[in-house]
């Protein structure tokens, strides 16, 4: 009996021990076989995940856009890529690029002329790079030189005197030109750039970042919208407010209408059903609409300034931003020349490019009409009452 109960002990020290070790092992095998099966999620999802180059028939159907673009899409892609693309060659390359060197284009011509009125940012220009301030300079130069101003009165009045080293070699010319005092407020002429950038950027932002998910998606696109309407919106706020200076009934009639259909417009636009691309002539036909509303103001101010000498010069800078517009929409609706060769204009040339071009030729048209809006108020000012 005591052997045959010492055996059972023995049998059941035994059962227990492999108890034990089967149990071990099935939770290291089980931490293991977690592990492993992570890896494997981790590696399905960056199967998932891979960062290659897309048909437009393998797109989620949120980013089906334009059925002419055949190729050379980003899909779900994270946002890390997605970012590292601005400087890769797809489909979107050339629109990032265009409205962001638009964005700095127009963020070197606000630091031109912030440096005006502010010798921090005179100083802060004559230590940029070269890409951004003289750009910026040449552009106002060009535009300058169109308006037929002398070299000389031209930097008297819009070219800042306090970049650093030009003020050191010209200190009589730069404290005559930090001498010019402004005869009219300058702070509508800066919401138009900071409106104008603010567009740029957000459509850049929608281009680059639009590819990662559904979600983001559909907040790039609706910023993009709001970036359009914004824009639209201070284009009328240089010509309305210094135009119509010594009437500010005016003023406030014309802007607050432009305002009021902004806020409306963008308010359409956050549903996302206006967001399918089926949907593409209604949102184009609303920034028309906006637009196309500043035709009464404009005939307005012809007639009040009907006699002056440069009224032809800002109808001239409108109609050229009225026909930049108008002409990029178009492109933009019909989506040519893609529809005519699908596939031959993916990379380079499609319609959207087109557009983009267009915008900032527009914008930089209606700076060259807000400059000269603003040395007309600087100079003739408002009758005494």
């Amino acid at each position: 009996m005591a052997m045959e109960s010492a055996e059972g002990t023995i049998t059941l020290n035994a059962q227990q021990e492999a108890a034990a070790a089967t149990a071990a092992a099935t939770m290291k095998g089980g931490g293991g076989g977690g592990k492993k099966r992570r890896r494997q999620r981790k590696g399905e999802g960056g199967e998932k995940k891979k960062c290659t180059l897309v048909s437009y028939h393998e797109l989620p159907d949120y980013m089906k856009e334009n059925e002419f673009i055949l190729n050379y899409y980003r899909s779900e892609w994270p946002i890390l890529n997605a970012v590292l693309s601005l400087f890769s060659w797809h489909n979107e390359t050339i629109n990032i690029w265009t409205h962001l060197l638009g964005f700095m284009l127009f963020f070197g011509l606000t630091l031109v002329h912030l440096g005006q009125y502010f010798p921090q940012v005179a100083d802060l220009i004559g230590h940029l790079s070269w890409p951004i301030s003289k750009v910026a300079e040449n552009v106002s130069s060009n535009i300058g030189d169109v308006l037929s101003v002398s070299n000389f009165h031209f930097l008297k009045h819009f070219i800042p005197m306090g970049a650093a080293m030009f003020m050191q070699t010209n200190p009589a010319l730069a404290s005559y030109g930090m001498a010019v005092t402004s005869q009219t407020t300058r702070w509508p002429f800066f919401v138009f750039l900071a409106g104008a950038m603010f567009c740029l950027l957000s459509s850049s932002a929608c281009h680059l970042l639009s590819c990662h998910s559904h979600q983001l998606n559909l907040f790039l696109i609706r910023l993009d919208y709001t970036g359009i309407a914004v824009m639209i919106v201070v284009s009328f706020f240089p010509p309305i407010y210094y135009i119509f200076q010594c009437e500010p009934r005016w003023q406030v009639v014309y802007l607050s209408a432009i305002t009021a259909a902004g806020v409306a417009t963008v308010y359409a636009l956050m549903s996302p059903r206006l967001s399918a691309a089926r949907y593409r002539a209604h949102r184009a036909l609303l920034f028309v609409g906006m637009g196309l509303s500043g035709v009464v103001p404009a005939v307005h101010a012809a007639a009040v300034n009907w006699h002056e000498p440069r009224r032809n010069v800002t109808l001239a800078y409108e109609g050229a931003m009225a026909v930049s517009y108008l002409t990029g929409t178009a492109f933009y609706l019909t989506r040519v020349p893609e529809r005519w060769c699908p596939g031959m204009f993916d990379l380079a040339g499609h319609s959207h490019q087109i557009f983009h071009a267009l915008v900032i030729a527009g914008a930089l048209a209606h700076y060259g009409a807000a400059i000269v809006f603003l040395k007309a108020r600087d100079e003739l000012g408002c009758p005494a009452a």
